[in-house]
C-alpha cells in the first residue's frame, strides 16, 4: 500500500471552506427574509426581483456545504484519498482543486461520459 499524504492541509481546506459557505448561505437566507427591506415600494420590488437568484445560489451553497461535510467525515474514516467506486486512490492533486470529490480521475471521467 502506497504511504498516504498528510490528510490535515485537506481537513483545513475544508473547514475554511464550510466556514465561509455557512456564513454564505446565512446572508442570503437574510437577504430572501428582506431583513431591513427598504419601506419604498419600488425599491422592496426590485428587492424581490433578486430572490430566485439568491434562492438559487443558496441551494448550489448548500449542496457544496453537503459534499464538504461529507468529506470530513470521509477524513474522519480514513476514507478521503480512497476512490468511492473503484478503491483507487484519489490523487492529492485533484484533492486540491476538487477538495471534496469522491471520485479519482477515471471514474470522473467515465460518469461524465455517461451524461
Amino acid at each position: 500500500m502506497q504511504h498516504m499524504p498528510d490528510v490535515q492541509p485537506f481537513k483545513e481546506k475544508l473547514l475554511a471552506l464550510k466556514k465561509e459557505l455557512t456564513e454564505r448561505v446565512a446572508a442570503i437566507d437574510k437577504d430572501i427574509r428582506h431583513e431591513g427591506m427598504s419601506h419604498d415600494w419600488e425599491e422592496q420590488a426590485s428587492e424581490r426581483e433578486n430572490d430566485e437568484v439568491l434562492e438559487s445560489l443558496g441551494n448550489a451553497s448548500e449542496r457544496e456545504l453537503a459534499m464538504i461535510n461529507f468529506a470530513l467525515q470521509r477524513i474522519e474514516q480514513g476514507e478521503y484519498f480512497t476512490c468511492s467506486v473503484c478503491g483507487d486512490e484519489i490523487p492529492p492533486a485533484r484533492l486540491e482543486l476538487l477538495p471534496y470529490t469522491t471520485l479519482c480521475v477515471d471514474c470522473a471521467e467515465k460518469r461524465e461520459n455517461q451524461q
